[in-house]
């Protein structure tokens, strides 16, 4: 028979998923400190919340996993207790409860205070701002919306996260002032959609007026716009862009597909003519905008001549950073509706195909960076570098700046201009400018 652990209270959160899921467990986090509780991140503790993520397969597979692994440790007695927080948990709370019976208690997106009870706290409505940041120091993520009223077909993110709210402009600015406060320099504002901004408070997209703000708060010097739609883009964010130094010239905008028909079916609400447009007065607007995109391949009707037509349309428009995802057949969705009729190794066929064509793109981007200076922010060491960003680069997804740690010494968290020196597909080598 197992004993009960001795081990003072300790709750360990894991984070899987998005970056909005990484935001939610901060500010959990951030809510048990606040009660006095004893919290860590992905460390050693006798109570575990696991934040799940339900997007698609393979996230899936990684929760139930990660709740299983947690649920033998229970059973081996290394934790006292596991709790299901998150996405997962949301959309399949009647499914998880009868197959994994174990757990303690699922929660789902919107039930924090009753997560909270459980755990022994409370839920403080004052708390604004208030979070355990799990990223480097110097920069964090600012979710200035949840939820989504986008008809997507292929998405369930509407199924977990419910629809569109905004957070009003004046809590977002005293939340960036406290993480100024505490160092951080860099705002990575995420959303379902950041285009859709204030339209459900403000009867207006106000993403532009957020950006005012935000822009004046002391300490902060970059300001980076993560998942923009692309129909109802709000173009008064580009004067901004242009205008403020602070704001990266950066946009991270998911188009999925330019085929018409496909376009028609996921009710993206745009067409390749329209899509293409905007992305040219993007470009004329900004002219040293990075944009990344991200794709889907293998959805359902997918033919060979409309993935003909994306692949051309990627060597065309010569997008800085891509990624490419295959299709997940989720159910509850528009989508699910359809065949899926693309098999498996043809979408992981042409999955690969469009990054080919992107590693290329990239490698004669990233050659013509030698010889130019940049600002770059250092995130961290590894190994016998040091690991930095230009304001073009987003943490975990693009690009980074190596500079040799053997030669130089410089402080993660801080920026210091380089000078590229080597280029390779999505590494930039470069030496500090010493002043």
């Amino acid at each position: 028979m197992r004993t009960k652990s001795l081990k003072k209270n300790k709750i360990n959160v894991i984070t899987l998923g998005c970056s909005k899921n990484v935001y939610d467990s901060e500010v959990l986090m951030g809510q048990l400190k606040a009660s006095g509780k004893d919290v860590v991140h992905e460390e050693e503790g006798n109570i575990v919340v696991i934040n799940t993520c339900g997007f698609i397969n393979n996230a899936k597979e990684e929760s139930v996993n990660t709740i299983l692994e947690y649920m033998q440790k229970k059973e081996d007695g290394d934790v006292d207790k596991v709790f299901v927080t998150g996405c997962l948990s949301e959309r399949y709370k009647p499914d998880l409860q009868e197959q994994i019976p174990n757990v303690d208690q699922y929660f789902g997106t919107t039930e924090l205070p009753g997560l909270l009870k459980a755990l022994g706290a409370d839920y403080k409505h004052e708390l604004i701002g208030e979070r355990l940041t799990t990223t480097p120091k110097n920069y964090a993520y600012l979710k200035i919306a949840e939820g989504c009223d986008r008809p997507c077909s292929f998405c369930a993110i509407p199924l977990m996260r419910g629809k569109h709210k905004s957070t009003p402009i004046e809590n977002l600015v005293i939340e960036a002032e406290k993480l100024a406060a505490n160092g951080v320099k860099e705002l990575i504002l995420i959303a379902q959609d950041l285009t859709y901004y204030g339209l459900d408070i403000y009867k207006k997209r106000n993403l532009a007026e957020l950006l005012e703000n935000l822009v004046k708060v002391e300490g902060v010097e970059w300001i980076r716009l993560h998942y923009a739609f692309p129909t109802g883009f709000p173009m008064d964010v580009l004067d901004i862009m242009n205008r403020e130094p602070k704001i990266c010239n950066y946009l991270d905008i998911p188009l999925q597909h330019i085929s018409d028909s496909i376009l028609k079916s996921m009710r993206r609400g745009t067409t390749k003519e329209k899509t293409t447009k905007l992305l040219k007065e993007f470009r004329a607007a900004v002219p040293n905008m990075t944009i990344r995109t991200t794709l889907i391949v293998g959805y359902p009707g997918e033919t060979q001549e409309d993935f003909e037509e994306l692949r051309e349309w990627v060597r065309e428009m010569r997008f800085e950073r891509l990624g490419c995802f295959t299709y997940s057949h989720e159910e509850n969705t528009h989508a699910f509706n359809l065949v899926d009729d693309v098999p498996q190794e043809v979408k992981q066929d042409r999955a690969n195909e469009i990054m080919e064509i992107q590693s290329q793109i990239s490698w004669e981007l990233n050659q013509e960076k030698i010889g130019q200076e940049f600002k770059v922010i250092i995130d961290r060491k590894e190994g016998e570098y040091f690991i930095g960003r230009t304001e073009f680069d987003s943490p975990d997804v693009d690009n980074e700046v190596l500079i040799n740690a053997t030669t130089t010494y410089l402080k993660t968290g801080e920026y210091t201009t380089v000078k590229v020196t080597e280029a390779a597909d999505f590494d930039l080598y470069a030496e500090p400018i010493i002043k």
